[in-house]
């Protein structure tokens, strides 16, 4: 497919469900694309209705033409005395994005409402991420322009 940025930018979610002592939740999201994995801050004394709006980028470098390119977001609930809990998780198919991105050097996705579901596939609120592509260009002779470029001499 190609070489680019995924810069994925972490608004909001509203409506969470927890299940902590005094109902209070702590909410943070694992952002992750294939194997690279980014963290959010955790959002304190919002609840529910947590705010974040951090901006992660993602290094995107595919040779396959039809693979399937899919974001993951895992919302948990930070504890102090305990592990932290999940509280559900976002699925954003980003095939679209990266191949029209690729196509015209750039594509955008403004921020959007996707549905939070728990372990047994309940809704259980919604989170708002904005999604942007753009492409690297690369030289024929493999170097990459505007960016690191591996240099063959000795």
């Amino acid at each position: 497919m190609g070489r680019g940025v995924l810069e994925v930018h972490l608004v909001d979610a509203k409506g969470l469900f927890g299940s902590d002592f005094l109902g209070k939740i702590d909410p943070y999201v694992i952002v992750q694309y294939r194997s690279q994995e980014r963290k959010s801050s955790t959002s304190r004394d919002e609840g529910r209705n947590p705010s974040w709006n951090e901006v992660f980028r993602f290094q995107i470098n595919s040779s396959a033409a039809n693979g399937q390119h899919k974001l993951f977001l895992r919302i948990m609930d930070h504890d102090n005395f305990s592990s932290d809990d999940f509280l559900g998780q976002a699925t954003i198919n980003v095939t679209d994005l990266i191949s029209t991105g690729m196509e015209s050097g750039a594509s955008q996705l403004n921020a959007a409402k996707y549905s939070v579901v728990s372990a047994d596939n309940s809704y259980h609120g919604e989170i708002r991420v904005g999604l942007t592509f753009t492409a690297t260009k690369v030289e024929e002779d493999g170097g990459q322009v505007g960016g690191w470029t591996h240099s063959s001499r000795e």
